[in-house]
């Protein structure tokens, strides 16, 4: 395998990983009147986060050191974003986990904050991919 088919089989994973964030904001809304409901579609939600965030770093790192493409800044801040996605991710479901939902204002808050948290991590792999993009095509030299 190439090393641009590896870098191009990483993009689609990020392009689908983007997708699965925008899908993942409706969580709260279809879940609106059903605490434990929500509780278990959190945690359906953060299993299948973390498992394409793996596929998307795996991906990342095979091609990096496969390419031998070295460290650049561009993929520092990738793996940083990574782990921020990561962190918030299992604090998140984390905290929905231990909370009271039973409590309606516990409920609201915490699907509040979920869909602030995933605004918050589409808009970090926004960034990253306009980034990216701008990178590829020299714009910017990071």
């Amino acid at each position: 395998m190439e090393v641009t088919q590896m870098i191009n089989t990483h993009g689609m994973l990020v392009y689908s990983f983007l997708g699965f964030l925008v899908v993942g904001m409706f969580v709260p809304l279809l879940t609106a009147n059903n605490p434990a409901g929500f509780k278990k579609a959190s945690f359906i939600y953060t299993m299948i986060f973390q498992a394409i965030a793996t596929m998307v770093a795996f991906s990342g790192i095979v091609a990096l050191f496969t390419g031998d493409l070295g460290w650049p800044l561009t993929t520092i801040i990738m793996l940083v974003v990574w782990a921020v996605l990561m962190m918030t991710e299992i604090k998140k479901y984390k905290l929905i986990k231990l909370s009271k939902l039973d409590n309606a204002d516990t409920f609201k808050v915490l699907r509040s904050a979920f869909l602030k948290i995933s605004l918050v991590q589409i808009l970090l792999v926004v960034v990253t991919i306009v980034i990216m993009m701008l990178k590829t095509q020299g714009a910017i030299s990071l």
